[in-house]
C-alpha cells in the first residue's frame, strides 16, 4: 500500500549531477553538449557476476530477463501470479498493472513473449490482486469503483503468439462486491476469499469456485479488517483441528486464525500480535503448518528498524505465541512473501528480492541466501520498487513485478 513511484534507472538527484558536470572545454564560449541519457537498467540476460547483473546488485541469483511495463500495455505495476499449464508444460507471469492484467509465456525464461491484456472493469488503480484455481485467473482492484472481481479462463492463452486485449469471462460481483484490496484461495477445497472489500465488513468475503467459471457468494466472516489472508485445509501440528479449513489473517492491527470450514457459521480460534507492531501486512505459513512468518508495512517507518520478518508460532492455534523477529542488513520496507520448502521468498520494496533459508525456527535458525534487487536507484524506506514474487513454477524460474521496473524473469544460481 501507499503511494507508488514511476519511471526506471538512476536517481533524479545523479541525473541532475550529470547535467550539470557536462561536456565543455573550460573556459569556451560554445555550449556544452546535453547529457547522456541516465542508463536504462538492463534487460538481461545476465549471470550474476562481482555481485551484479545487468546492472542490478545480486548475490545468487541471476537475470535472465526483464521487460518494462510500458511493453506490457501498462506504466506501473503491482502483483504478480503465476499460471503452469499442465496440458502444454508452459508457464505464464500474470502481471498487476494500474489498468490491468498483463500475460506473459515465460516457458522460455531468456525469450518471454507478451500475450495480452485483460483491461481494469473500471478505472486505474495501484492496487491489484491477482490468484489461480483451476486453470482461471481471478482479479480484484482496491479504490477502483464497481470492478468486481474479474474471472478469465488461461486456457484461452494457448496458442497465442502476439497480443491481444482480453475480456474477462465473468465479473463477480456477489454480495454486492466492487472493490477490494486482496484475494486468497485454498485450491484444495476451491473456496476464494476476498478481504479489504466494500463488503463483509472488510473482513472475510467467502466465495465458491469450484465450479470455476460460475462464482457464488458463500458467505462472510467479519469482525476485522483483513489486509491479506492465506486459507489452508488444515494439517499442523494442533490435532484438534486438523481436517477443518483454517484463514490466517493479517487483519491490520493483530493476526486472526479462524475456522472457516462451515461457510454459514466461521469462527476465531485466535488472534495473536507482537511486539513492535505497526501495519499487519502479509504471512504465509511454513509447510509444515507450524510457523507463520508475518511482514509489518510500517514498522520499519515508524520505530526507525531494518528491514523486519516477524515469526509467530502456531503450533497450538488457540494459543499461538510470538517467537522472535529476523532483521535484515536492509533498511526497505518488506511487502510480500512466500515459502517453498525452507526457504522465503520475499519482495521487500526498494531492497527487491530476498531469499531466506531457514531450519530450526525454535532456534531462532534462518538467513539470507540470495537477493536479486530490482530498483537500484535506492534502498529507502519507500513504497517502490519489488511489489511481489511468485516462486512456484514448476521450472524453478522465480517472478518478480516492480513497481517501477517492470517484470524480472530471475533463476537462483
Amino acid at each position: 500500500m501507499g503511494n507508488v513511484g514511476s519511471g526506471i534507472g538512476i536517481s533524479l538527484g545523479f541525473a541532475l549531477l550529470l547535467a550539470a558536470c557536462g561536456g565543455g572545454s573550460g573556459g569556451s564560449n560554445e555550449p556544452n553538449p546535453p547529457p547522456s541519457p541516465p542508463p536504462d537498467p538492463g534487460a538481461g540476460p545476465a549471470a550474476c557476476i562481482g555481485g551484479s547483473a545487468a546492472g542490478f546488485s545480486c548475490s545468487g541469483i541471476s537475470l535472465r530477463a526483464r521487460i518494462p511495463h510500458i511493453e506490457l500495455g501498462g506504466t506501473t505495476g503491482n502483483d504478480i501470479w503465476g499460471w503452469a499449464d499442465a496440458l502444454s508444460g508452459k508457464e505464464y507471469a500474470l502481471i498487476g498493472l494500474t489498468n490491468g492484467t498483463a500475460f506473459v509465456d515465460v516457458t522460455e525464461p531468456e525469450n518471454p513473449v507478451y500475450l495480452g491484456l485483460l483491461p481494469t472493469e473500471t478505472v486505474e488503480s495501484p492496487w491489484r490482486d491477482i490468484k489461480v484455481h483451476a486453470d482461471h485467473a481471478y482479479v480484484v482492484a482496491d479504490q477502483a469503483g464497481a470492478h468486481g472481481m474479474q474471472v478469465l479462463d488461461l486456457r484461452r492463452l494457448r496458442g497465442l503468439v502476439g497480443p491481444e486485449t482480453f475480456i474477462a469471462d465473468v465479473v463477480y460481483n456477489g454480495n454486492g462486491l466492487e472493490t477490494a484490496h486482496n484475494l486468497a484461495i485454498n485450491e484444495d477445497t476451491g473456496f476464494a476469499y476476498v478481504v479489504g472489500s466494500n463488503t463483509c465488513t472488510e473482513g472475510l468475503h467467502f466465495v465458491d469456485i469450484r465450479t470455476p467459471n460460475n462464482p457464488m457468494f458463500a458467505g462472510c466472516h467479519q469482525g476485522f479488517d483483513v489486509h491479506d489472508a492465506q486459507c489452508v485445509s488444515y494439517n499442523g501440528p494442533d490435532a484438534d483441528h486438523v481436517g477443518k479449513e483454517v484463514c490466517f489473517s493479517a487483519a491490520s492491527d493483530v493476526v486472526e486464525i479462524a475456522d472457516v470450514s462451515l461457510k454459514p457459521s466461521p469462527v476465531s480460534i485466535q488472534t495473536v500480535i507482537y511486539p513492535g507492531l505497526g501495519f499487519v501486512h502479509q504471512g504465509w505459513l511454513t509447510e509444515d503448518q507450524r510457523y507463520l512468518f508475518i511482514g509489518d508495512e510500517f514498522d520499519e517507518d515508524l520505530f526507525s528498524v531494518p528491514t523486519r520478518t516477524v515469526v509467530i508460532d502456531v503450533s497450538d492455534l488457540d494459543n499461538p505465541a510470538y517467537a522472535f523477529t529476523y532483521e535484515a542488513t536492509t533498511a526497505s520496507i518488506d511487502h510480500n512473501m512466500y515459502v517453498l520448502g525452507n526457504r522465503l521468498f520475499q519482495a521487500n520494496y526498494t531492497s527487491g528480492l530476498r531469499v531466506l533459508e531457514f531450519g530450526d525456527l525454535a532456534a531462532a535458525d534462518i538467513n539470507e541466501i540470495a537477493f536479486f534487487d530490482t530498483f537500484p536507484d535506492n534502498g529507502a524506506v519507500e513504497f517502490d520498487g519489488a511489489w511481489s514474487v511468485y516462486p512456484y513454477l514448476p521450472s524453478g524460474s522465480v517472478i518478480v513485478n516492480d513497481i517501477s521496473n517492470g517484470l524480472f524473469v530471475l533463476t537462483l544460481d
